[in-house]
């Protein structure tokens, strides 16, 4: 035993009281006295180790102290050991359905009380140290629990941080090939979000649509290689010229190619794709319809729009009536049909981006 135990002894009797007091006391253990068993179930939560409760009481008898103590949850799991002069199997059985771990006759036989009380406060004290084995265990779970959550917090924002990053990066790869447009980053702010709009309404997978979002600013990104004197031209381009700006595509695809991020093989198919027109009349490939990918046939949408209503070297812009108006006209030659639908469905959308983005913000 780790320690002396502290046996609570209940019995109306102040003579068996004594008697068993002296035999505890020689047993090494301390003990609390109950006369009866209201002040029984006070003293219970005295840090009582075990039970000796006498079953013939008057107001509270044993069986129903028993009961009550079983009912604690803050004592439930205190052995009980009832001490009685009733020998009846009835008696003894309705002793068990009382609580009582065990039961001994009166007159009380110190040997025989030694045995039983031992054997109960080891039981008892077996199951204390589960019960604290258990606890700090259940502590340890926790503490490591903690642990492990802030260290897969502190995993998950650096990877939250590295995604942003990443999207930061691109983005502002797409800034540099619009660097010398005064609108310089808007443009490609617009014509990003104008194409999310365009993937919501054609129901794309929330996945999808956060693609477009962050891989559609690379769709000019060729024109890196495009000399300034043809991107600033304030006036109508010669046929070499625009020759030389339809390299542009192709350009942005060799600068994305052969990268495993999803992200820039996306922005690689837009850059490549959205010049491409539904009739096939488009650049640099010629594709017609369902042969050119679904991003260029959104990006096509997105960026003739944001070049209609923007201000260029070459032209002021449109108002959106009339840029509405011009894509209406391209729908089923320059653009998917059911693009241009979708686009003028979501005006509303389309304006608060512009108004977002809009220059001099």
């Amino acid at each position: 035993m780790n320690r002396s135990k502290r046996i609570l002894v209940v019995d109306d009797e102040e003579h068996n009281r004594e008697l068993l007091e002296a035999m505890l006391e020689s047993f090494g253990h301390e003990f609390e006295i109950a006369a009866d068993g209201l002040e029984a179930l006070a003293k219970i939560k005295l840090d009582i180790d075990l039970v000796l409760l006498d079953v013939m009481m008057p107001g509270l008898d044993g069986f129903e102290v028993a009961k009550r103590i079983r009912k604690d949850p803050a004592v439930k799991d205190i052995p009980i050991i009832m001490v009685t002069a009733l020998s009846g199997r009835e008696d003894r059985l309705r002793a068990v359905e009382s609580g009582a771990n065990d039961f001994i006759a009166k007159p009380v036989e110190q040997m025989e009380l030694k045995v039983r009380t031992e054997s109960l406060l080891k039981m008892k004290q077996a199951r204390d140290d589960l019960k604290d084995h258990l606890e700090k265990l259940e502590d340890t779970v926790k503490k490591r629990t903690a642990a492990l959550r802030s260290a897969l917090e502190e995993v998950t924002d650096s990877q939250r941080k590295t995604i942003q990053a990443h999207h930061d990066t691109i983005k502002r790869l797409g800034i540099a090939a619009e660097y010398k447009d005064e609108d310089t980053a808007l443009h490609i702010f617009r014509m990003s979000n104008y194409c999310t709009v365009l993937a919501k309404g054609l129901a794309l997978p929330p996945g999808d649509v956060e693609l477009l979002l962050h891989a559609s600013p690379m769709h000019d990104v060729g024109k890196i290689g495009t000399p300034d004197a043809i991107l600033l031209k304030p006036s109508k381009l010669t046929v070499e010229e625009f020759d030389i700006i339809k390299e542009h595509p192709e350009i942005g695809s060799r600068i994305l190619n052969n990268s495993d991020s999803r992200l820039l093989q996306a922005g690689r198919i837009i850059a490549l794709s959205h010049h491409e027109k539904w009739d096939g009349t488009g650049y640099p490939k010629g594709l017609a319809k369902e042969n050119i990918p679904l991003w260029g046939r959104i990006g096509a949408v997105a960026d003739v729009f944001d070049a209609l209503t923007s201000r260029r070297p070459y032209k002021k812009p449109f108002a959106n009536e009339k840029a509405f108006e011009i894509l209406k006209e391209g729908k089923g030659h320059h653009f998917e049909p059911r693009m241009v639908d979708v686009f003028l469905n979501s005006m509303d959308e389309v304006v608060a981006i512009q108004k977002q983005y809009r220059e001099n913000n």
